[in-house]
């Protein structure tokens, strides 16, 4: 039995040959007699119909395998942009990662994306120079296009190492040997601590430089010191559905002991365990610090939770979606069956964000809108349509502002005072009190947050409302009232919906008092082109609001809004003879220029008092 454990990611850009070479590696440990083909959809990791079908992973899958006395969880991801956000969730639960280049395609937008985000949560990673037996493979070029410290070839790893370590760079100095265990350990220790990322090349398809890679991911990489005995803690990063349609959470555990029938999430109980050993999904009564595991029972779980205590740095790592569209039923009569499915598309990867009222979802870009239309066809049996994708944009607070509605001022029996204030950049919703929290039952200030984080989703302008505190400033209410009989009388006691109907028409008036400013997501874009053509390609560049911040001969880096990318990739084939190369991820938000969207809305607006009264009263049971 192993007794060290490394969770691994393997990490690329499109077709750089990751599910190849997480297949070789199984292959290498004995845990598959034959190599899957990608191409032919044969691979242990891409699983789902659609990835076979397609030739790319869509979902993150694990697989276990043993190097000498270490266990390997290993976590293939996917290589596409749209599908950013698994990766994302795969990110914090990581010790260590191999990072695929192509050694034709060399690095890509997606590849540096990778690469700055392993180096900024401190993840140490091993780069693979993957394909060097195919036609065109430069692996020098792409060892200068990377841009960090590396340790690239055995003769030249003591004059790398001794860059960070005196005793070696004496040694280098003086000519001295330095012995190959100390090399190794000192490789090792370098990796482990960000100082360098060690090199391999080699070939999925061939099986070279296999070998060496393996050796690196055993010694350089580290394993896992968790703690059984510890406070329960881990992280739930994928969900899915099983064969009865019961729910399936993937948990990584990063300290104390779970076990079978131990309660979670409320009332949720685990059914059952299983852990990746060998190859294989193994029950068991209890998964360990350290390990990966299977969980079965927890009706509730979502994509992100905890499990216990949080963990450290498992936040946000990549943009949000900058594209939605809304969803549309062949069939209307489907519209329900189409609900539940997205339903259960969000519950896999909450970014989705749905809005139930209208079927809206959020994107990454167009190939994942195919792969929802495929999955929606394959796996639910329900034909859908897409409307055209909007640029999502948000509304951040221009001032301060505050508003309160009295009992007697609306047909809610409810006081509710609030006032909306700009908070920085990236922060988010924030909510807080400035009365007392015995003042009146729980459940009413619970309503009240809830419905103020509910609300904001469509501002002034129909867009989702972020870094803002929001603070409750009056609260009041009717106690419970009952007859002389002892029934309850709706009409004379407040409830949490009071509240729940209240709070959006004192929000909008605070949010109306504050105002709000429009924002777009911006990219950074790099072009590379023919030098002779940079007269064309800047009057592109401005056609679709892009602003060059450097230029240098045949390579242009800048900023374009997120609504222009689609057009300019379209333009620049044919600007550029076919040889432009245009790299783009997101940077930021900035106010809109021009005239400014608006988000159409569904159900009551509270921000038309007389139309959106009359809804509510219309939909609330009588008492």
């Amino acid at each position: 039995m192993s007794s060290r454990i490394l969770n691994l990611g393997i990490l690329a850009h499109v077709d750089a040959g990751k599910t190849s070479l997480t297949e070789r590696l199984l292959h290498a440990a004995g845990v598959i007699d034959e190599l899957g083909s990608v191409d032919d959809g044969s691979t242990q990791t891409d699983s789902l119909d659609l990835e076979r079908r397609r030739g790319i992973t869509i979902r993150s899958a694990v697989v276990s395998f043993a190097i000498d006395d270490v266990t390997v969880n290993l976590i293939d991801t996917p290589g596409h942009p749209d599908f950013i956000a698994e990766v994302e969730r795969v990110l914090g639960v990581l010790d260590g990662a191999v990072l695929v280049v192509s050694a034709v395609e060399g690095v890509q937008a997606q590849t540096r994306i990778l690469l700055r985000t392993l180096r900024r949560l401190r993840i140490p990673t091993i780069v693979f120079i993957n394909k060097t037996d195919r036609r065109g493979a430069d692996p020098e070029r792409v060892l200068g296009e990377l841009p960090v410290p590396l340790a690239p070839a055995w003769k030249d790893v003591v004059e790398v190492l001794a860059d960070h370590d005196d005793e070696l760079l004496s040694a280098f100095v003086e000519g001295r040997p330095v012995p190959a265990a100390q090399i190794r350990s000192r490789l090792a220790r370098q990796t482990r601590s960000m100082q360098l990322h060690p090199v391999y090349q080699g070939s999925a398809i061939t099986g070279e430089g296999i070998p060496a890679l393996t050796a690196a991911i055993r010694d350089c990489l580290p394993t896992v010191d968790g703690d059984p005995g510890g406070p329960v803690s881990g992280t739930v990063f994928k969900v899915e559905r099983g064969p009865a349609g019961e729910k399936v959470a993937y948990v990584r555990m990063f300290s104390g002991t779970l076990h079978v029938r131990d309660r979670l999430m409320g009332d949720d109980k685990v059914t059952a365990v299983g852990v990746f050993e060998s190859g294989t999904v193994v029950r068991r009564d209890a998964v360990t610090a350290g390990r990966i595991g299977k969980l079965w029972g927890l009706a509730s779980v979502r994509v992100g939770d905890p499990v216990g205590a949080p963990p450290p740095g498992t936040g946000r790592q990549f943009a949000p979606p900058t594209l939605e569209s809304i969803v549309v039923p062949a069939d209307p009569a489907e519209r329900g069956a189409l609900h539940t499915a997205l339903t259960r598309l969000a519950e896999q990867d909450p970014l989705i964000d749905l809005r139930a009222e209208d079927l809206r979802v959020s994107l990454y870009g167009e190939v994942q809108k195919e792969v929802v239309e495929a999955t929606l066809r394959d796996e639910y049996g329900l034909a859908v349509t897409f409307r055209e994708s909007i640029t999502i944009c948000v509304e951040r607070p221009a001032g301060s502002g505050a508003a309160v509605e009295h009992i007697g001022a609306a047909p809610f029996l409810a006081t509710v005072g609030l006032r909306v204030d700009p908070a920085p950049p990236g922060s988010g919703v924030a909510f807080r009190l400035e009365v007392e929290r015995g003042s009146m039952p729980a459940a009413f200030f619970t309503a009240v947050e809830d419905t103020v984080r509910e609300t904001l989703r469509a501002g002034l302008h129909g867009w989702r409302t972020t870094d803002c505190m929001v603070t409750m400033t009056h609260s009041g209410y009717w106690p419970r009232q009952s007859h002389a009989h002892g029934t309850f009388d709706k009409s004379m006691s407040s409830t949490a919906g009071d509240f729940r109907n209240l709070t959006p028409l004192v929000l909008m008036d605070a949010l109306r008092a504050a105002g709000t400013t429009v924002l777009e997501p911006v990219h950074r874009f790099r072009l590379e082109f023919p030098a002779e053509l940079s007269g064309v390609v800047l009057q592109a560049l401005g056609r679709h609001r892009a602003v060059p911040l450097l230029s240098l001969p045949g390579r242009l880096e800048g900023d374009v809004p997120a609504a222009d990318v689609d057009g300019l990739q379209r333009t620049l084939p044919g600007l550029t003879r076919g040889e432009g190369v245009l790299e783009y991820d997101f940077d930021r938000y900035e106010p809109v220029h021009g005239p400014v969207p608006d988000r159409p809305r569904t159900g009551p607006d509270p921000r038309d008092r007389k139309e959106y009264l009359l809804q509510v009263v219309r939909r609330t049971p009588a008492g």
